[in-house]
């Protein structure tokens, strides 16, 4: 019985350590000069120029424009679109592989207060998920640990690499906050009332996060005689090093979370989710408040809300002025992650304009995670991190893209999707 037990852990083991590994070998450093022609370029910042040409030297890019002369490799592009590599905003992908299969889950962390949980080491570029970002032209993102009020601290990644430390776009980005819910649902079990009910613990939890962050800016004056991860890891919030992610989502949660962030000091705030976010317009923005809202293919929450909400509340931030991103957060949210171009092109349905669409998911979401100066747009002198489409990128018909680029190096498209794709193809077509 013993030897039958262990034959079965180890073809667990097996099957799990399988499926994390990938199949592509990261590309190699830009060696020679790389020119597209004949594209029509969105650059990520609302322009587009049509019948261009792109060159990309070293991993930069160095001209973009018209009758421009070529250099090095051409990729003759006539007729095909060439867009910004997509960043993602407040991800787990590469924390958690299968959901099934514990061992390959690395997103949660015991603890209410744990800022100095970093997500970067425990980042596995290898994963399966993470390369099937690729040929929907997702290449970067911030990787955020989940679970708890102070879940930890991200990293900003980008997804062609041999590990974590290859990977690294900008180390420990910020911390991510997960703000207390003003109201609970009623539980039966415990014969509470049904519907929502205020939470009653709602001022014990703000009193907690209160004497945490006190407790960090007494430590930080004084002369400690030993360390202490959890205040340290929470300093760069108070000289602005850091950027601070609370989720919250309604009108009463935003404002009391916001306002005591800066009441204690806390410099740069991005709102995550805001779900009721267009009822305070005006105070996020004398707040200077960028939101990262969630996934638009999604119902509404409340019955009295209105059936597209999901779908229109990025323009409605948009119109009114305001930084938005979109978070792919939920369920399956790591392999639903692929799908982050076609959610930005929900919002052009609702009467957004498709440039700007493209910015949520480019320049935006560079602005928002700090990385703007290299990423985001296509610009000279910023990172040739870039892919050429067929057709539209926010459309999944025009998604399908024929070259890729991360820092000038020219990376596979291939997957395990693709590989499955290829194999079924080819057995239906023998039979045909």
């Amino acid at each position: 019985m013993t030897s039958i037990i262990h034959k079965i852990i180890i073809t667990a083991l097996l099957i799990v350590s399988s499926s994390l590994f990938a199949q592509q070998t990261p590309a190699a450093k830009q060696a020679d000069a790389i020119s597209i022609t004949g594209v029509t370029a969105h650059i990520g910042n609302g322009s587009v120029i049509e019948n261009a040409t792109i060159i990309f030297e070293n991993g930069i890019i160095t001209e973009i424009g018209t009758n421009i002369s070529t250099k090095g490799t051409v990729i003759n592009a006539n007729g095909k679109h060439v867009y910004p590599g997509f960043i993602v905003v407040n991800s787990t992908l590469g924390l958690g592989e299968v959901d099934a299969v514990r061992a390959s889950m690395d997103v949660n962390e015991l603890g209410n207060i744990s800022p100095n949980i970093r997500s970067l080491i425990a980042y596995n570029a290898e994963s399966r998920v993470v390369e099937s970002m690729r040929p929907n032209g997702v290449l970067l993102g911030q990787i955020v640990p989940r679970g708890g009020r102070l879940s930890g601290t991200s990293s900003v990644v980008q997804f062609d690499a041999w590990n974590w430390e290859d990977a690294e776009v900008k180390v420990d980005d910020a911390l991510h906050m997960n703000w207390p819910n003003g109201f609970t649902r009623g539980r039966w079990w415990l014969d509470e009332p049904s519907g929502f009910q205020p939470n009653k613990s709602y001022a014990e939890d703000i009193e907690k996060f209160k004497e945490f962050f006190v407790q960090a800016q007494i430590f930080a004056k004084a002369t400690p005689t030993e360390n202490n991860l959890a205040f340290e890891a929470v300093q760069g919030l108070f000289d602005g090093s850091k950027k601070l992610f609370v989720s919250a989502d309604s009108e009463k949660e935003i404002i009391d979370a916001i306002t005591f962030i800066k009441e204690i000091g806390i410099k740069n705030v991005v709102l995550v989710g805001g779900y009721h976010a267009y009822k305070i317009i005006d105070f996020l923005k004398s707040n200077n408040i960028p939101v990262v809202v969630g996934r638009t293919q999604s119902t509404p929450n409340f019955e009295d809300d209105d059936y597209d909400l999901p779908y229109k509340l990025p323009k409605l931030l948009h119109d009114a002025g305001l930084l938005v991103t979109i978070d792919p957060g939920g369920r399956m949210e790591r392999m639903n992650t692929r799908n982050l171009p076609f959610y930005a092109g929900q919002v052009v349905g609702q009467g957004m304009e498709k440039e700007d669409a493209l910015k949520m998911i480019t320049s935006n979401a560079a602005k928002i995670l700090g990385i703007d100066d290299k990423f985001g747009t296509l610009e000279v002198g910023k990172s040739a991190t870039l892919f050429i489409a067929n057709g539209d990128a926010l459309d999944m018909r025009g998604n399908i893209i024929s070259h890729a680029f991360i820092d000038g190096r020219a990376i596979s498209l291939e997957s395990h999707h693709t590989t499955l794709y290829k194999r079924y193809s080819d057995k239906f077509n023998s039979e045909n």
